[in-house]
């Protein structure tokens, strides 16, 4: 992984800013990328501390001429990409009856559109390296989760598109790794948009007990050496999986009564 180029959007926090921190200290030059100035500069400082090289850029990925500059800028800067981890991301928690559409559409302008255009802009010089193409996704991607059908929907969709990247890059020798920690203990709960896009502003889990995201960083790193094509992550979400595919039906009842037994559930 040295000196290796790594792109990390939404890297200011949670696994993003894990996977910084992971990547870097084993050789990458880091560039992460996120909305929210302030953040980006004490995480840059942070980085610095740990003496990790870096480049911070400001910038949205719903927005295409945001993500086209962060890419640009990047290449000013370092004159390749090896690694694109698409981690910028958004929840939603409100019944779909209840919720404004206008949560979905950005739900779905974040975490899928996010993906596609960061992939778009950076893919010539992923291809270029033979690098790696990551997209972080949810078990939400295998299995609607009911309250949070936009978020289910939106990381659907990044699935698929990057399975079928995938196979449209096999004659190019482009990875791409599709990763899905499970709950990890992250801030996404803490900004996921309530019914009217209001932001929950609390976790309406217990973050202490779930997989921590810089375990999780460690894991994608690893994955990414060896260049895995799927990441499933935590027994919980290997056995939703399993039952989802294999036991649908049941698997319905129980993610009912499990997503049903959280703080403050939209459920009655």
């Amino acid at each position: 992984m040295k000196n290796k180029v790594v792109v990390i959007t939404g890297g200011t926090s949670g696994i993003g800013k894990a996977c910084a921190f992971a990547f870097g200290q084993a050789g990458c030059r880091v560039v992460i990328t996120g909305r929210d100035e302030k953040r980006l500069a004490e995480t840059g400082a942070e980085l610095k501390a740990a003496g990790i090289e870096f480049l911070a850029v400001a910038g949205d990925v719903s927005k295409e001429a945001d993500v086209e500059r962060m890419i640009s800028q990047t290449i000013a800067a370092f004159q390749r990409i090896d690694i694109l981890i698409n981690n910028a991301g958004v929840s939603m928690r409100a019944l779909f009856e209840d919720v404004d559409l206008k949560v979905i559409k950005q739900v779905i302008d974040i975490n899928f559109y996010g993906t596609v255009y960061a992939t778009k802009y950076a893919l010539p010089y992923i291809i270029q390296t033979k690098g790696s193409i990551i997209g972080v996704s949810s078990i939400a991607g295998y299995r609607g989760l009911p309250g949070r059908t936009g978020y289910s929907a939106s990381k659907f969709a990044m699935q698929g598109f990057l399975e079928a990247l995938r196979t449209e890059l096999l004659p190019k020798n482009v990875h791409v790794l599709v990763a899905c920690p499970g709950f990890t203990a992250s801030n996404i709960r803490n900004t996921a948009l309530a019914a009217n896009g209001q932001v929950q502003g609390e976790s309406p889990r217990d973050e202490a007990k779930m997989m921590t995201s810089e375990e999780v960083a460690d894991h994608i790193l690893r994955a990414t050496i060896h260049r895995k094509r799927d990441l499933v992550l935590t027994f919980q979400g290997k056995l939703t999986i399993f039952l989802n595919r294999f036991l649908p039906g049941l698997a319905d009842k129980l993610v009912y009564n499990h997503m049903k037994k959280e703080k403050d559930s939209p459920f009655k």
